[in-house]
């Protein structure tokens, strides 16, 4: 075999080695984020949930109404201002780009 096709031969298994090592690296220390992720994708699920089950999040927002006015025009109030914030936010850093 021609040597320098040896040479390229063991180079390539070295870096073959040398990758799957960093891979076995990378999925050891990915263990923790997987949790954290885990944990992201159960929140987008249940977003989810609630954008193809609009009948039913209504009957529940007009449940908490009638039992506890008080409660739910507080909700409401909080909502109506962290959905404000969020505007804001959101064109300020729309202007930004």
């Amino acid at each position: 075999m021609n040597p320098k096709l040896l040479e390229l031969a063991t180079r390539h298994g070295r870096l073959q080695a040398r990758i799957a090592e960093q891979r076995r690296e990378l999925a050891r220390h990915a263990g923790p984020l997987e949790s954290a992720l885990a944990k992201g994708d159960a929140v987008l699920d249940g977003v989810d949930w609630l954008k193809h089950h609009p009948v039913a999040v209504g009957v529940a927002v007009a449940a908490v109404a009638v039992a506890r006015p008080k409660r739910a025009w507080r909700w409401a109030r909080r909502g109506f201002f962290v959905w404000r914030g969020w505007q804001a936010v959101r064109n300020r850093l729309a202007g930004a780009r």
